[in-house]
């Protein structure tokens, strides 16, 4: 079914910083570009100076401060040269390639605004490496909708999407919609939560409304995340569509919770949303 305009994705966004683990993340980006006839907007996040500054001192710019500043803009140098030769070797054409500027959160922030999805890759996604406060910007600040692209994909195979009913879970239910009508199956799981457990057929009729088939898939009471994990496989999902962060941030990080185990202890394509 072909995608309406008003539910199309136009700008599929792309951080980067040069690693050499972002050629995967820069290859499915424009997958995904590819399929909607998008644009491929990679974003070089360079090392901020901005970010230097409570510990230079205000004032006052001594030798070992401008030797920090030097290195970094060298550092900052070598890694976009990285960054731009990863770019080159995607063979997409609608592809542009910008470099982040100083306060580089803002400006990422922005991008963010006027993009309808962003592609990070699994160190991101884990609290790893020059991209992780990145990644839990985007996802928790901005609230935009995340794709962690982890192995290859198959957007043509099946979509499992975990639903509870609950805001994070719904948004991002809802917002992947655009990438679900590309699936040649959706599969909407859950787990019984609580007193009154989301009815699973309520999603469905409204994936239908949307011209989206899907099945529903209860799954039994137990520990939520091997549930998750044993449906992604029993169905040989391609991706896995799920909420982020249902409770407190800061309780998540600190005692774990799903989302914090589907980040940092499965091997899963992830949508996102918060």
């Amino acid at each position: 079914m072909t995608v309406s305009k008003s539910q199309a994705w136009s700008r599929i966004s792309v951080p980067v910083s040069g690693a050499a683990t972002e050629t995967t993340v820069l290859q499915l980006g424009a997958q995904i570009a590819a399929s909607f006839g998008a644009r491929l907007n990679v974003l070089f996040a360079p090392p901020d100076p901005a970010e230097l500054a409570p510990w230079l001192g205000e004032g006052f710019m001594g030798t070992v401060q401008m030797s920090t500043i030097d290195s970094l803009k060298v550092a900052a140098e070598e890694s976009e040269a990285t960054a731009r030769s990863h770019f080159d070797t995607v063979d997409y054409d609608a592809k542009t390639f910008t470099v982040l500027h100083s306060p580089v959160w803002q400006d990422l922030a922005l991008e963010t605004r006027l993009s309808d999805l962003v592609v990070f890759g699994e160190t991101s996604a884990k609290g790893q490496g020059l991209l992780s406060e990145a990644f839990q910007q985007v996802l928790m600040e901005e609230r935009a909708g995340v794709f962690i692209a982890r192995k290859p994909l198959d957007l043509n195979g099946t979509a499992l999407v975990a639903w509870d009913g609950k805001e994070p879970s719904s948004r991002a239910a809802r917002r992947a919609a655009p990438l679900l009508k590309k699936a040649g199956r959706v599969v909407i799981i859950g787990a019984p939560v609580g007193d009154s457990p989301a009815d699973l057929g309520r999603l469905a009729d409204y994936y239908a409304a949307h011209g989206i088939e899907s099945e529903i898939d209860p799954l039994p009471k137990g520990d939520i995340v091997p549930l998750l994990l044993e449906a992604n496989e029993r169905h040989g999902a391609s991706y896995m569509v799920a909420g982020a962060f249902g409770r407190s941030r800061l309780r998540e990080f600190a005692f774990g919770g799903t989302t914090r185990a589907l980040l940092h202890n499965t091997l899963l394509n992830l949508y996102m949303a918060h």
